[in-house]
């Protein structure tokens, strides 16, 4: 083979080179691979000006055809065809295949609603969708709440009443839990003893010569626990104070622990250290009326309401 031909053959080098053996080749891409780039470059900025993407002014670059929808204000609006006024016109849409409904819930009492096989499979339906979209990031998508923050909504335990009208009241105007901490006003053997007594209003394993002195300084006016829970430990629901006697648990994580002991510093904790955390935030102005209504029905049936 001639000189000529293996120096055609031969991959060309850039001119870089190290220690005098190592060069760095010139290998160009094939020429099919640069005109697809080239190719898809060209789409990209065809594609990028006609699909409507880009906001200029009060409309939009390209758009194959327009949409017409209605906004929250009653206001019809045209828009060239993008993809969030394609999501305006379906918002839009099921707002009005639903508006009958909620017309009918707000019309109707809560014993109505109860009673009617037709509202109960809308309230399954548009209350588990309002509960996932605001609720359930703290209270869980199945209402189970999460032990030390929020509340269980299916056991059938309701801190502030499990009417209709008392769980509306708490969708319209949210909730404030608080219990103050009171390792600043009795000392450990007294925080003790109120563990232990609390621990035996649950039948939970216990110290009974704790839990006797426990009693006492629960019904003292020093400890002064039966204010809010009441004298019988069963709790006030006007102000939202837990039931002590149910072995039903919120802020103190009694089920964490199999042992009697644990159970008992679980609810030592809480009684040393307060409560400022049980923050539920108000509804009102954020849902619309029907929608509270319709969350106040789903609520009130994931437990089983009063």
């Amino acid at each position: 083979m001639s000189e000529q031909k293996l120096q055609s053959q031969t991959v060309q080098t850039t001119g870089h080179a190290w220690d005098g053996d190592l060069q760095e080749y010139n290998n160009p891409l094939p020429v099919w691979w640069v005109y697809t780039f080239y190719a898809t470059v060209i789409f990209a900025i065809i594609y990028w000006t006609i699909y409507p993407s880009w906001p200029i002014g009060k409309g939009w670059i390209g758009g194959a055809s327009d949409i017409t929808y209605v906004n929250s204000a009653g206001e019809t609006k045209t828009h060239s065809w993008n993809t969030r006024a394609l999501l305006l016109e379906d918002l839009n849409q099921a707002a009005a295949e639903q508006k009958p409904y909620f017309d009918k819930v707000s019309a109707m009492s809560y014993a109505q609603i109860a009673k009617d096989p037709e509202m109960n499979g809308f309230i399954l339906s548009a209350g588990k969708a309002l509960f996932a979209d605001n609720c359930a990031p703290c209270h869980q998508a199945g209402g189970q709440g999460v032990a030390g923050f929020f509340p269980n909504l299916t056991d059938d335990d309701w801190l502030y009443g499990g009417s209709y009208d008392r769980i509306h009241e708490t969708l319209m105007v949210g909730r404030r839990g608080y219990m103050p901490a009171f390792n600043e006003v009795l000392a450990g053997e007294q925080i003790d003893q109120l563990a232990n007594y609390v621990a035996k209003l649950s039948g939970i394993g216990h110290d009974a010569t704790k839990a006797a002195a426990g009693d006492a300084l629960f019904h003292s006016e020093t400890a002064a626990c039966y204010y809010c829970h009441s004298s019988d430990g069963k709790g006030r629901k006007d102000i939202g104070a837990p039931n002590l006697t149910d072995n039903i648990w919120l802020w103190a994580n009694v089920p964490a622990t199999d042992a009697a002991e644990g159970k008992v510093a679980a609810i030592r904790s809480v009684i040393a250290n307060g409560l400022n955390k049980g923050v539920m935030p108000a509804w009102a102005g954020r849902l619309s009326p029907e929608q509270i209504k319709v969350l106040t029905v789903y609520v009130h049936e994931l437990g089983g309401g009063q």
